[in-house]
């Protein structure tokens, strides 16, 4: 999937054997600008705490985008593609799988589950129309971490997406602190719990 990276996609689905059509079986070809008009996920974290990645594409073109799509990977210096989403690579030698889990995918975007490793997609988008990814996870690795984004128009390479005035690949990465301290928590007048994060 040359829109998002071959390296970083495994195709889990591929024609026949599952039954119907494949997913990029009527992706067009072409170069379609979009714009990620807002990527938010909190810096600073905490073990436990549950976040939300947000990212936000406008389709900047005068053509539909044919499947707007999202990949979330490692932003490991030389990570391999095998890290799933939200997860970095372990170098202990002789595991069967060397993802580790960093945050807990609780919720990806509604109705964008694909057949594509680590890859969401939320459709056809309009010219002028924004489509807002969201995924909510929880932190369970302290430390500091990396995960980067890669914006396609389309799951089979064919449709490229395109920084408008650039051809570049529209993409991002986010270096999150997670802390291993607990909340500061207190009761509040009416027998709420209120947390107060203590990173």
């Amino acid at each position: 999937m040359a829109g998002i990276g071959a390296s970083a996609l495994v195709a889990l689905g591929a024609a026949g054997g599952c039954g119907g059509a494949r997913q990029d079986a009527n992706e067009p070809s072409g170069n379609f600008p979009v714009q990620v008009v807002r990527a938010t996920f909190p810096t600073p974290q905490r073990l436990a705490q549950t976040s939300q990645l947000q990212i936000a594409v406008r389709n900047a073109g005068r053509k539909t985008v044919p499947d707007v799509a999202i990949s979330v990977l490692s932003g490991e210096a030389n990570a391999p593609a095998s890290a799933a989403a939200f997860e970095e690579a372990s170098t202990e030698p002789g595991l069967a799988d060397p993802s580790r889990p960093v945050w807990v995918l609780n919720d990806g975007p509604r109705g964008g589950v694909t057949a594509y490793t680590n890859t969401w997609a939320l459709g056809a988008l309009r010219p002028g129309q924004t489509r807002t990814f969201v995924w909510n996870v929880t932190a369970v690795k302290s430390g500091v971490h990396s995960i980067k984004y890669k914006v396609a128009a389309g799951l089979n390479g064919k449709a490229k997406a395109i920084v408008p005035g650039s051809g570049q690949e529209p993409a991002g990465q986010f270096t999150i602190r997670i802390s291993n301290k607990p909340a500061n928590a207190r009761v509040g007048d009416n027998g709420q719990v209120i947390t107060t994060p203590s990173y």
